[in-house]
Order: C-alpha cells, then structure tokens, then sequence
C-alpha cells in the first residue's frame, strides 16, 4: 500500500550499481558509512549527500555489514576473502583473517563484552574479534545452518539469525547457545534487530516480518506482498522496526501489534538491503544499484 501521508523519499546517488552499496550504518562523526560490496569498498556519505570513497586493498574482497565498534572505528565483515574488516572515521583501513578457511562472515555487531561478534555462513560458527584483533569462534550444535545476521539483544546475549535451518540462535558472551525453530518452513530468516525488549526479523522466503522474546516465544506477521523479500531490519524504538524489501523497492514499517504499513522507493528496481537510523531522525537505506535513499520516519 502508499499511504496518503507516505513520507517524501530522498534518493542520492553513490556509486554505480558495479559498486553496489550494501551495509549501512550511523558512525560515530556524525555521518553514515556504507560498504560497497561489489566494488569493494567502503564509504562516508554525510547527511548532505557528500561523500567519501575509500577503496580495500583487494577488490574483490565483499564487504558486507558494517556496524560501528567500541573503539570508535566501524568494523564490516569481508565475506569473500573471509576476514574482518576496520575502517577509522579518517579512512584508515586493516584486516583480520579468519583462523577457520573459508568462513564467508557476513553479519557483525558490537557485544555487551566490548568486543565485536560476527557469522561465518560457511561454517556453523560464531565470532568474537577483540578491538585489538583476537579472536575467537564457537561451532553451533547444527549443520548447514547458514548463520546469516546478528546483534545484541536485551538480555546480554547474541541472536541471529539460521537462514537455511529456519531457526533464530541465541549465544551468550560464553559460547552457550539454545536454538529456536521457526513455526513456518523455509522462511529463510535473514536479518535481525533489537527494539530493547524483543528481536525482530525478515523472513525473506516467506514472506513475513517476525518477533521473538527473550524467553523464546515467537510471532510472525505476513506482508501484503508475500514475495517483497524483506532482507534487513532496524528498530527505531520499542516496538517500532523498519525493515527493506529487494524484491519490490520498498521499505515497511511494523508496529508491536503487527500493523504494516509500506512506503515505494523511487526505483521498483532499486535493491535495497541495509538499513539503519541516521543521525538526522530518519532512515537510510542502501540500494544495491547504486544510490542511498533517505526515508522521513512517518508517525
């Protein structure tokens, strides 16, 4: 649906689509940081459109999710050459390869533990990379679970997402981890977020937006369009989460009691994947084909 009272999107140009602007997030400065994941690359594009280019040192590398950390950097997975990346708000870039081959990290987020926590699609296993470049994984209890999104929850662990075992995993700061099925088959979960009381997530094969306590208990609310392909989520406050449609172009707007409300981006085609609150108020989406949109936030 498009609201009368839709809010007035703003579209800027970035990059190429070969670029692909993929992860967003609000940086420390003030401004906010994408990752490119085609060209690999990240980026700085501040609230009025300027933006800053900072090429990795190798191309091909994948930058994904890109979070702020701790220590006043932003730290971004690498999912191609499998390594974990950091970027200070002046532009100085370094890497940290992963001890398991072929992980393929994807999501990342900063812990309760001062350290950063990250997916390895590829192999069942959780991260922990220290500001200082320590790491450590944890194997889950699950094969070909595909770890996909993470972040903190209220209760002082980690949860993500399972994309291919259809399930959410919770993991506390000391490796123990309790899986959640999914009462839907091949939802496909993707992205996840804390609104500070429970997580919320896509289900980008079905369709759905879902939410799940602290204690497990899971509900799941369906989309007008079932085939938008919702892929990432950010919660704006308590029981207020916006989440990005690639399949349609569009961002979505959920409420605690499941009400739905979609709103078009220019481009049908656009892509959008990342999205995260700005520092201005209102949201911002990365769009894979080569711009950032910016979304009033609609009350």
């Amino acid at each position: 649906m498009r609201p009368s009272d839709a809010p007035v999107v703003t579209e800027i140009p970035v990059a190429d689509e070969k670029a692909g602007p993929y992860g967003i997030t609000a940086g420390p400065d003030g401004a906010l940081w994408l990752t490119l994941v085609h060209g690999g690359g990240v980026a700085r594009l501040t609230v009025d459109g300027d933006l800053t280019r900072y090429p990795l040192d190798t191309p091909s590398c994948g930058p994904a999710v890109i979070v702020p950390g701790p220590d006043g950097a932003l730290w971004f997975t690498r999912s191609r050459d499998h390594r974990i990346g950091r970027v200070t708000v002046d532009g100085e870039t370094e890497a940290f390869a992963l001890p398991t081959p072929d992980s393929g990290p994807f999501g990342i987020t900063a812990g309760p533990d001062g350290a950063l926590w990250f997916t390895q699609m590829h192999t069942d296993r959780i991260g922990r990379i220290t500001p200082a470049g320590e790491i450590t994984e944890f194997a889950l209890p699950i094969t070909g679970g595909f770890p996909s999104a993470i972040t903190a929850g209220p209760d002082g662990a980690l949860w993500f997402t399972l994309n291919q075992a259809n399930a959410i995993g919770r993991i506390t700061t000391g490796g123990e981890t309790v899986i959640h099925p999914l009462p839907t088959p091949d939802a496909g979960p993707v992205g996840i977020a804390s609104d500070g009381t429970a997580l919320w997530f896509v289900e980008i094969g079905a369709g759905r937006i879902g939410r799940i306590s602290t204690d497990g208990e899971i509900r799941e609310f369906p989309l007008p369009d079932r085939a938008a392909r919702p892929h990432a989520v950010v919660a704006v406050s308590e029981g207020d989460c916006w989440f990005t449609e690639w399949g349609t172009g569009r961002v979505g707007r959920v409420t605690a009691d499941g009400r739905i409300t979609e709103y078009d981006l220019p481009s049908a085609s656009s892509e959008p994947h990342g999205i995260a609150l700005g520092p201005d108020g209102a949201l911002w989406v990365a769009l894979e084909t080569g711009g950032v949109a910016r979304v009033p936030t609609a009350k």
